[in-house]
Protein backbone atom coordinates (compact mmCIF):
# COMPACT_ATOMS: atom_id res chain seq x y z
CA UNK A 1 0.00 0.00 0.00
CA UNK A 2 1.35 3.44 -0.92
CA UNK A 3 1.65 5.97 1.86
CA UNK A 4 2.04 9.70 1.25
CA UNK A 5 3.48 12.03 3.87
CA UNK A 6 1.59 15.31 4.23
CA UNK A 7 4.91 17.22 4.38
CA UNK A 8 6.53 15.75 1.24
CA UNK A 9 4.99 15.83 -2.22
CA UNK A 10 6.03 12.70 -4.13
CA UNK A 11 8.24 13.05 -7.20
CA UNK A 12 5.62 12.09 -9.79
CA UNK A 13 4.82 13.66 -13.15
CA UNK A 14 1.60 15.33 -11.95
CA UNK A 15 -1.00 16.57 -14.45
CA UNK A 16 -2.75 19.85 -13.87
CA UNK A 17 -6.51 20.09 -13.51
CA UNK A 18 -9.02 22.81 -12.70
CA UNK A 19 -11.98 22.04 -10.46
CA UNK A 20 -15.29 22.40 -12.28
CA UNK A 21 -17.45 25.33 -11.22
CA UNK A 22 -20.23 23.40 -9.51
CA UNK A 23 -22.81 25.63 -7.84
CA UNK A 24 -23.67 24.84 -4.22
CA UNK A 25 -26.04 26.37 -1.73
CA UNK A 26 -24.37 27.87 1.33
CA UNK A 27 -25.00 29.87 4.48
CA UNK A 28 -22.63 31.26 7.08
CA UNK A 29 -23.53 30.03 10.58
CA UNK A 30 -22.92 32.39 13.53
CA UNK A 31 -22.57 29.74 16.24
CA UNK A 32 -20.85 26.35 16.59
CA UNK A 33 -22.77 23.58 14.79
CA UNK A 34 -22.75 19.88 13.95
CA UNK A 35 -23.91 18.28 10.73
CA UNK A 36 -24.33 14.65 9.71
CA UNK A 37 -22.28 14.13 6.53
CA UNK A 38 -21.62 11.15 4.28
CA UNK A 39 -18.41 10.62 6.32
CA UNK A 40 -20.09 10.93 9.74
CA UNK A 41 -20.62 13.83 12.14
CA UNK A 42 -18.60 16.95 11.41
CA UNK A 43 -18.43 20.12 13.46
CA UNK A 44 -18.28 23.72 12.33
CA UNK A 45 -17.14 26.73 14.33
CA UNK A 46 -18.96 30.04 14.61
CA UNK A 47 -18.40 31.82 11.28
CA UNK A 48 -17.95 28.62 9.24
CA UNK A 49 -20.20 27.86 6.28
CA UNK A 50 -22.78 25.10 5.85
CA UNK A 51 -22.77 23.80 2.27
CA UNK A 52 -25.49 21.83 0.49
CA UNK A 53 -23.97 20.01 -2.49
CA UNK A 54 -25.51 19.02 -5.82
CA UNK A 55 -26.82 15.72 -4.45
CA UNK A 56 -28.28 17.25 -1.27
CA UNK A 57 -25.29 16.30 0.87
CA UNK A 58 -24.38 18.76 3.64
CA UNK A 59 -20.99 19.57 5.09
CA UNK A 60 -19.22 22.40 6.93
CA UNK A 61 -16.41 24.45 5.43
CA UNK A 62 -14.01 26.54 7.47
CA UNK A 63 -14.54 30.29 6.96
CA UNK A 64 -10.96 30.90 5.76
CA UNK A 65 -11.05 28.00 3.29
CA UNK A 66 -14.46 29.15 2.02
CA UNK A 67 -13.12 32.67 1.39
CA UNK A 68 -10.13 31.27 -0.54
CA UNK A 69 -12.09 28.83 -2.71
CA UNK A 70 -15.64 30.15 -3.22
CA UNK A 71 -17.16 33.28 -4.74
CA UNK A 72 -20.64 34.26 -3.61
CA UNK A 73 -23.12 35.00 -6.37
CA UNK A 74 -25.56 37.86 -6.02
CA UNK A 75 -29.14 36.93 -5.14
CA UNK A 76 -30.47 39.98 -6.95
CA UNK A 77 -32.83 39.25 -9.82
CA UNK A 78 -32.75 41.41 -12.92
CA UNK A 79 -35.74 43.68 -13.32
Amino acid sequence: MLKFNKKKIPDYNFKQAVKKPIPVRCIQIDEPFMVETLEGEMHGKAGDWLIVGISGEMYPIDRVIFEKTYTLKSNKKSE
